[in-house]
């Protein structure tokens, strides 16, 4: 006798009723970029209810297309301002982990004050969601050529190799920066005046009444946003597929700077122009890299880099093994004071500790790590370029920011040393 085994039937559970409207509202958002925009014309009646309006039949006639961004659908469905902060912050800690997105913050600092002084919150919330979220994604990367493909490299371990821990500390890393700016800003949407900038923001509405409008998006912001996407896709298959490094990545960011001068309506000239200005800022990292480089060739052919390595491995060596690598992140983020560019830091550092870490017991992926980690304290060193330059487009003293930063700092400190014990006492990274 045979019994019927056939499984029961499987119950498709229904999504959260936020997550089904968080769907709906993108699809129309998406929908509203293809259909023509129009409206009726609208009288107002008097009914044994009140006066309402009513639509006059015939009256239909399109208008001018109006192009809605992300933010406009946001900032109009106030259940949804919840998700504002970690979607966005998310977003630029993808690029910071990426491609190394630093510099490119400054601009979204005046698109984003604007935007969270409308939803109730201030100016370092607006700064926040861009430079924290790309701060993140900086420290804690998974790709970043300028950081870990130049320090694994220099190390001599294979080029972005220890993916998968990388990829569970930026998924902590960015939960905790997050979770910061999203406390402070229910504090202060309940509190204004806890603001540190509190009297800069009423200067701002005094000035501007106005100021916190968004821009309507048209074609061109459309076409930039979907090339720049596209393109960052192909940056992690690139990296992951074809084993990309400088010379893939440089010929994909030329060319997709290219494209979007082109979609986004500038001239050759002008793209030109443009290029030469950014080029500027790279000079001076060019000098300290080569720099850099002088002092390892003198070291060595001056006979005393090993000298400086068994000093550096005996003062070592007495420490437990536990709290080496956090030595190495402390002595990373001092030097981080002075020598803020990754690039620059990590063709100093590296071809010393890379071989320290070899002396003292611990893998040269641990030592990288210790290298990658010293970027969570940028955000409030005063000779970063681009920290005094993200406050400096907000109008933010660097006082009242590392006043409203340095309980933070010190959570991504002790949250950098907690990272780096696995490495060393659980498993062997290499």
């Amino acid at each position: 006798m045979t019994t019927d085994t056939k499984p029961p039937a499987t119950r498709l559970a229904m999504p959260h009723t936020l997550v089904v409207v968080m769907a709906l509202v993108i699809l129309v958002l998406a929908l509203s970029w293809a259909i023509p925009s129009g409206e009726y014309q609208r009288v107002k009646v008097q009914t044994s209810e009140g006066s309402r309006n009513v639509t006059v039949a015939g009256t239909y006639h399109q208008v001018q297309k109006v192009y809605l961004g992300p933010t406009d659908t946001i900032t109009r469905k106030p259940y949804l301002e919840g998700f504002l902060i970690p979607v966005l912050m998310i977003i630029f800690s993808l690029a910071g982990s990426i491609f190394g997105m630093s510099e490119e913050v400054i601009p979204f600092v005046f698109i984003f004050i604007p935007l969270a002084r409308r939803l109730g919150y201030d100016s370092i919330v607006g700064v926040s969601i861009p430079f924290l979220g790309a701060a993140a994604g900086f420290a804690a990367a998974f790709f970043n050529p300028f950081t870990v493909g130049i320090s694994q490299s220099i190390a001599g371990i294979p080029l972005y190799s220890g993916l998968a821990y990388r990829l569970v500390s930026w998924v902590i890393g960015t939960a905790v920066m997050v979770a910061y700016v999203m406390w402070y800003a229910r504090r202060v949407k309940r509190n204004p005046d806890i603001s540190p900038v509190r009297d800069i923001d009423l200067e701002r509405e005094a000035v501007d009444p106005h100021d916190g409008g968004t821009a309507q998006w048209d074609l061109k912001h459309v076409a930039t946003l979907t090339i720049f996407v596209a393109s960052m896709v192909l940056l992690v298959v690139g990296l992951l597929k074809w084993q990309w490094y400088i010379d893939q990545i440089a010929m994909l960011f030329l060319g997709m700077g290219i494209v979007l001068g082109f979609a986004g309506g500038l001239g050759p000239s002008r793209m030109a122009r443009t290029f030469v200005t950014g080029a500027k800022d790279m000079v001076g990292v060019v000098f300290i890299v080569a720099c850099a480089r002088a002092l390892l060739v003198i070291a060595q052919d001056a006979k005393i880099l090993d000298t400086i390595l068994y000093s550096a491995s005996a003062s070592l060596s007495v420490l437990p093994l536990g709290v080496i690598a956090q030595v190495m992140f402390l002595i990373q983020c001092v030097i981080n004071f002075f020598i803020h560019s990754g690039t620059a830091q990590a063709a100093l550092t590296m071809p010393i500790m890379a071989p320290l870490a070899d002396l003292v017991g611990i893998t040269r992926q641990t030592a990288v790590y210790a290298y990658q980690l010293c970027e969570f304290v940028n955000p409030i060193l005063p000779t970063s370029a681009v920290t005094m330059g993200v406050l400096g487009a907000a109008r933010i003293p660097w006082e009242r920011w590392a006043k409203w930063f340095l309980p933070l700092m010190f959570i991504l400190v002790v949250l950098s040393f907690l990272l780096l014990v696995p490495p060393v006492l659980f498993f062997r990274w290499e």
